[in-house]
């Protein structure tokens, strides 16, 4: 590895006699950016092993850079003799730094394997404890994303069973984590075996649905225990609730749902309380249900899709409150540009204002919702380039806009006209 020392050369020495222009120019000025954290740099102890592990990672990270994957591979083969050294005690870092340059140039080599990755991840995890788990979990990410679920299974149950030491909070975190993605991977299982199950329809075997009953037990048990502790823990949570609505436990898929869109130990999450919505309607739940879990949704996310539905079931009202809050939630999807021509929303307000017309005081209703838009609302909407935008690429959006401008803007100076 000497000749990888020298390809890298010393840079030269800079010349005594600089411009003192360019001294004092730089005097007094600091930059405010973060300076790199060389985990490398040259020493005075350095020994000539070091000198070219060094010179053979400078060249490595040069080639990722540039994406020069076969050149890396090649320098990347030199460098894992440092996992050997123990003289300078960085092993740990040097190994992390091998496992995510390995995998890195792994996945985007053309002519990488899946021995190449179970070589380079058996390698990492057994030469050193500290990042086991982590590596064990990328190795069965790598397996289910190429279609290996049973072996991605068998990676996470290893690494269950897996103990160094004292167990510290770390490593505790981990290890339940492992759990979770061991159960989900059951739960994947779980569902090859119930399409099986369901499309024999002469015969069902018995044998397949305990054995799909089986996996649904072996999921159940850690995804129920990880959906306890607080977190962002969407495609388990789905998980779960598929298996539980399928044997028809619609109790406990209630109560697991509640309790993630409604517990406050949890953080704020959208997704929780239409996870909510989208369950109780699979259920024919009562309409009032239904307002309830979208009206926490609209405080989070205004512009959400399912806005028109909380709209629409608003609209269906005959309390003249409800009608008004329809208006505003409709108001507020269109303040979002990514709305602004969506012809479903636009007709959906044009309702709401025709049944706003049957009370006496309709006009004061718009107005008062439309206040604080006056301003920037017709730029948003009601240009005459919206116009002629409108009526080339959606005609019938041209047509229902046209309709309610006057009733939205009665000051617009600027016509909406192509």
């Amino acid at each position: 590895m000497d000749d990888l020392q020298r390809e890298l050369g010393p840079p030269e020495d800079l010349e005594d006699d600089n411009d003192s222009s360019d001294d004092n120019s730089s005097k007094g000025r600091k930059s405010k950016l973060p300076l790199v954290n060389i985990m490398y740099a040259e020493t005075s102890r350095e020994t000539g092993f070091h000198k070219s592990t060094r010179a053979c990672l400078e060249l490595i990270r040069e080639a990722l850079l540039h994406h020069r994957w076969q050149e890396a591979a090649e320098y990347m083969a030199c460098y894992p003799q440092m996992l050997d050294d123990t003289t300078n005690g960085r092993g740990q870092q040097y190994k992390e730094l091998i496992w995510r340059m390995s995998a890195e140039i792994l996945h985007h080599h053309p002519n990488s394997t899946m021995e190449d990755y179970n070589n380079i991840y058996e390698r990492m995890k057994h030469s050193g404890v500290k990042h086991y788990l982590m590596i064990s979990l990328e190795h069965s990410f790598h397996l289910l994303h190429n279609g290996h679920i049973e072996d991605a299974k068998h990676q996470l149950s290893v690494a269950e069973s897996w103990r160094h030491g004292k167990e510290s909070a770390a490593q505790y975190q981990r290890i339940k984590l492992i759990h979770a993605y061991r159960s989900l991977l059951d739960y994947m299982i779980w569902c090859d075996k119930k399409f099986t199950y369901i499309n024999t329809t002469e015969h069902p075997d018995c044998g397949e649905n305990q054995e799909m009953n089986n996996y649904f037990r072996q999921a159940s048990v850690n995804l129920k225990e990880i959906l306890k502790k607080p977190g962002v823990w969407d495609p388990f949570i789905l998980s779960y609730v598929e298996m539980l609505e399928f044997y028809e436990d619609h109790e406990e898929a209630l109560k697991v749902l509640n309790d993630y869109a409604y517990d406050n130990t949890f953080p704020p999450n959208p997704n929780a309380h239409v996870y909510l919505y989208q369950y109780l309607k699979r259920q024919n739940a009562s309409e009032r249900k239904l307002v309830k879990v979208l009206k926490v949704l609209h405080v989070s996310v205004p512009s959400h899709e399912l806005m028109l539905e909380y709209s629409s079931l608003l609209l269906q009202s005959e309390k003249k409150k409800d009608i008004q809050k329809a208006l505003g939630v409709v108001l507020e999807m269109l303040d979002f540009a990514c709305w602004r021509s969506n012809l479903n929303v636009w007709k959906l307000l044009k309702a709401i204002i025709e049944k706003l017309q049957l009370q006496e005081d309709w006009r004061d209703s718009v107005a008062g919702k439309m206040a604080p838009r006056k301003d920037w609302w017709p730029a948003l909407h009601f240009t005459s380039f919206h116009a002629s935008k409108d009526s080339e690429q959606n005609p019938e959006l041209k047509e229902v806009k046209a309709s309610l401008t006057k009733i939205l803007c009665p000051d617009l100076t600027l016509k909406y006209t192509a």
